[in-house]
């Protein structure tokens, strides 16, 4: 059985290669080309792009685990997501791609906020780089966890008593495929495997619940309600805070530096109708085949008696029971098409900060174009190798990991992005106090404790409170300052 899967994994992995391999020879000769495909994306990569890069391993992973383990309240987190993604689409999509051409042509979200308020420049640029690449080095860690998780599921003792662990090959292999492409190819590679990615990830969320549901020993006709108490009840047992801190997973879409970039990066400003349309729809079809998963998964276990010790892993558990170990290699390849899109968007992210924003900027201003190219693939291997060191303990879960990395930068860099695309009396100093108390009050608040349990209550998600403080913290620095010499143009 697992020499067919094997063998589907491997094509996969020769395919993100081979595209590497034509992004490389394509556009690498330019930072632009290196870190932005030269602003030439089509709608439909873009749009693809995004949503591979947004929902990383957690879409096959940590949302099933959740709503195989809780029942359907935890979709709220789904609908939180779909709601905000759709409202940055309009919202910040075009103006970003319109004024990152405005402001000095900028490849990256700290060059933007640093010519859009010159006067804070310098404490823009390193303050918004310290925040992308820490925060990206968790979010990238949380994708080698599911590379790791995918290993022991699927192969267990593949190395038999050679020392080596299933869950370390997972994070070895992950982490180099994608290392390579995205090194070799940049920008172009990234967006042209998430979209690759993209469509491989649907196709497994449409197939993967109608299978479990209608397949043999399925569970269509399992009554779930039989299997947990409101288990299918969207609203049991949910309080007020415990309904904000799923939705509010929304409010983390504005500030995510992978994301975001696309918008800077599409081929037009009228394609971003286009893409927002096909990001959209390619979004509600994996959100509502992921719930399935989770849902249909719980049924199918309860009918057959099996037992699964990590709720995470029911996608893979489901893959390597029902289909034949071909197509069990292309559902694996779906996995690790989330896990690697993501992973790909976040070092290219941080190499950029690290490039443009630190060497650049403070070792060599004059550095030639090649140069650039050069040392942003170093820093892409840097930073995969701090992500690998904490992705190393097998105990660590994915949908922990991405919860704080995913509220460090919606507090730390969504209501900059938004309030500094919109709002002509914002300064310079108020992007920094954004910054620095956003980042500051998610960081308190897990340090603390106070996610998981907040004054003798329930715990409130870390996104809320760091993205009302950094808010208030622009708009009162902002009024408390001189008004801005340049302001943005208003939409």
């Amino acid at each position: 059985m697992q020499t067919g899967t094997l063998v589907s994994l491997a094509a996969y992995f020769i395919l993100m290669l081979g595209i590497g391999l034509y992004a490389w020879r394509k556009s690498t000769d330019t930072s632009e080309a290196y870190l932005l495909g030269g602003r030439q994306l089509h709608p439909a990569v873009a749009a693809l792009s995004a949503g591979a890069s947004d929902m990383s391993g957690w879409l096959l992973l940590g949302l099933p685990g959740a709503l195989y383990a809780a029942g359907l309240v935890e979709a709220w987190i789904g609908i939180g997501l779909f709601v905000g993604a759709l409202v940055n689409w309009i919202v910040v999509a075009p103006r970003l791609r319109k004024q990152t051409v405005q402001y000095g042509n900028a490849l990256t979200i700290p060059e933007f906020l640093a010519n859009r308020f010159p006067d804070q420049a310098t404490a823009l640029r390193v303050v918004s780089a310290i925040i992308i690449v820490v925060f990206f080095t968790v979010y990238t860690a949380a994708g080698l966890v599911g590379g790791g998780k995918l290993f022991v599921t699927s192969f267990a003792g593949l190395f038999g008593d050679t020392g080596m662990s299933d869950y370390m090959f997972g994070i070895l292999l992950t982490a180099g495929v994608v290392l390579a492409y995205t090194m070799v190819g940049g920008f172009l590679a990234v967006s042209l495997t998430d979209f690759v990615q993209g469509c491989i990830m649907v196709v497994a969320l449409v197939i993967m619940p109608l299978v479990v549901m209608f397949g043999p020993g399925g569970s269509a006709g399992e009554s779930l309600t039989q299997v947990q108490p409101g288990f299918l009840d969207i609203g049991y047992g949910l309080t007020f805070l415990g309904f904000l801190s799923a939705v509010t997973w929304g409010l983390g879409y504005f500030g995510q530096p992978h994301i975001i970039v696309r918008f800077m990066a599409v081929r037009s400003l009228k394609d971003v109708a286009v893409a927002r349309n096909i990001g959209m729809g390619w979004m509600f079809v994996c959100l509502i085949g992921a719930i399935g998963v989770g849902l249909a998964g719980r049924a199918y276990v309860a009918r057959n008696g099996l037992a699964v010790e990590d709720p995470e892993t029911i996608f893979i558990v489901l893959a390597n029971l029902l289909f034949h170990p071909l197509v069990t290699g292309f559902l694996l390849a779906a996995l690790l098409a989330a896990i690697m899109s993501t992973i790909s968007s976040q070092l290219l992210v941080s190499s950029s900060s690290l490039t443009e924003d630190f060497y650049r900027l403070f070792l060599r201003k004059k550095a030639s174009e090649r140069e650039i190219v050069n040392v942003g693939r170093a820093a892409v291997l840097l930073v995969a190798l701090a992500a690998m060191v904490i992705a190393s303990d097998p105990e660590s879960k994915v949908l922990g990991l991405v919860s704080n990395a995913w509220a460090g930068f919606g507090a730390a860099f969504g209501p900059l992005i938004i309030l500094s695309l919109t709002w002509n009396r914002m300064t310079g100093a108020g992007a920094v106090a954004g910054l620095v108390v956003g980042a500051g009050v998610v960081g308190l608040w897990i340090a603390m404790g106070w996610n998981a349990g907040f004054l003798g209550g329930e715990g409130i998600y870390e996104i809320i409170p760091g993205f009302i403080a950094a808010w208030l913290a622009i708009w009162g620095v902002s009024l408390a300052t001189a008004p801005p010499q340049r302001a943005v143009p208003a939409e």
